[in-house]
């Protein structure tokens, strides 16, 4: 359904009103097309001396073909030599204000103390309105749990709440992230910063990722930026419409082969999807006592295995508890959440998943905050949230990965039958002042999903805009 007010607002005559009396007027996101550059602007790059993702940050940027400019600072003037790219140096007091930039990265893990927390002052202070539309601040870290003492601890934990007042300042449809990385993964980081610098990330903001080296030895090899799961087995559960079908999609788009699942009645639609996507179908129902063995039959029979799973099927019977019927709360919790289990159990248990394989599950920020009507909903999916987190060191154990999306308002056709007042409620209150799109779900899970995202697990990502909700 069409954003009205956002087509109103972003007109010369609403743009004019809007500002005068105060109301949110929220940017057109730029989402990715083909052919399109990575990062459609300069780049800043800046950080604190001692920080130790310099030469990984550079070597991205590199890879990417960014336009790289840096401060007066000579450690990373080195790293940028060293990957073979040239910068241009960023003086604040020289630069002329035409220069802006369409992201603004700092290296934070190099600050040790609350005192040196005045570098990001220091860097972001004169910058930030040097961002342009749709553009991208993400700060880069070390988890505090795995600080070297407790000042660098309070330190690095004191970013969380620079980098979530950030994506609430800076307004134009642009973005904030902090990406915590520990020891050794500084080669895990590629992945995520093409994703967070990328238009793929568009609906991503006020995010905390973790990235961790597994624990087990995983094999990356030469990656393919532009099909990462080429070769790939993906299954997508719902995918005979909406959020699953452009899930689906996109897996195929990045070279996976998907299996799409939904239930019999939705035989047809699942059918032409699988022909879209040079797909295959497997119509069933999850819930079905007899789903998880056919599901793994099917995969081992026909594909030898699986590399992607992805939890998306769900459904919605909403009722305040005292009004609730036993049948909505089972209902609702067996699709949205047991089925789910079961199906891993058989999985793993006949040893379906593939090395390095991925498990991305469908949370919602109603797992969250919760959501009155939704006690059944939101059980289930704060249930998805406490899957990932159950699963995820045993994963890293066995070099495979499991995190979940959780979004926010998305712009379908259920949000489309809400009443007026509450759907523009869920539009503006967040950061981006927006609904999003099925196309942010899909592309955030494409990126947990992708080989190179072997660091990521145990994450839980709002694709919210920043919700004001759970915040």
């Amino acid at each position: 359904m069409a954003d009205l007010y956002a087509q109103l607002v972003n007109t010369s005559i609403g743009r004019a009103v809007s500002k005068q009396i105060g109301l949110p007027r929220p940017v057109p996101l730029e989402r990715w097309a083909p052919g399109q550059a990575l990062v459609s602007g300069p780049v800043l790059f800046g950080g604190v001396p001692g920080g130790r993702l310099g030469a990984a940050i550079t070597q991205v940027l590199a890879s990417v073909g960014a336009e790289i400019h840096t401060p007066m600072q000579e450690d990373i003037r080195t790293a940028v030599a060293a990957a073979g790219a040239g910068a241009k140096l960023f003086n604040p007091d020289a630069t002329p204000v035409e220069q802006r930039f369409k992201a603004l990265l700092f290296d934070a893990t190099g600050i040790g103390s609350s005192e040196q927390l005045k570098t990001a002052y220091e860097f972001f202070h004169p910058t930030i309105r040097r961002l342009l539309d749709c553009g991208r601040i993400v700060i880069l870290a070390t988890p505090p749990g795995a600080c070297r003492n407790p000042p660098e601890a309070v330190a690095q934990r004191a970013l969380e709440g620079l980098m979530r007042s950030l994506g609430k300042e800076v307004g134009h449809g642009a973005t904030a992230q902090l990406v915590q990385v520990a020891a050794d993964a500084e080669g895990l980081t590629e992945s995520t910063l093409r994703f967070l610098l990328s238009p793929r990330s568009a609906y991503v903001s006020g995010q905390v990722i973790r990235i961790a080296p597994p624990k087990a030895e995983i094999e990356l090899g030469e990656l393919d930026w532009e099909r990462p799961l080429s070769g790939k087995l993906a299954l997508v559960t719902g995918a005979a419409r909406g959020i699953g079908r452009l899930i689906a999609e996109t897996l195929a788009r990045d070279g996976a082969h998907v299996v799409a699942l939904d239930v019999p009645a939705q035989r047809d639609q699942l059918a032409d999807v699988a022909a879209q996507i040079g797909g295959s179908t497997l119509p069933l129902d999850i819930t079905a006592s007899d789903a998880p063995k056919l599901i793994g039959d099917h995969l081992e029979q026909q594909h030898g295995g699986v590399d992607v799973v992805v939890h998306n099927a769900g459904v919605t019977r909403d009722k305040t508890i005292g009004r609730m019927s036993e049948e909505q709360w089972t209902t609702v919790l067996e699709v949205n959440l047991s089925s789910e289990q079961r199906v891993d159990h058989e999985l793993f248990g006949r040893g379906l998943v593939r090395a390095n394989g991925r498990i991305v599950c469908v949370s919602s920020i109603s797992g969250i905050a919760g959501n009155a009507g939704q006690t059944n909903y939101a059980t289930s999916k704060a249930g998805v949230i406490g899957l990932v987190e159950a699963y995820a060191p045993s994963l890293s154990a066995s070099g495979q990965t499991v995190n979940a999306v959780a979004p926010g308002f998305i712009e379908t056709r259920m949000t489309a039958a809400m009443p007026i007042a509450l759907r523009e409620a869920g539009r503006r209150m967040n950061s981006l002042s927006q609904g999003g799109l099925p196309t942010d779900v899909a592309e955030t899970i494409a990126w947990l999903a992708a080989p190179g995202s072997a660091g990521v697990n145990g994450n839980i990502i709002r694709v919210c805009g920043q919700s004001l909700l759970g915040a």
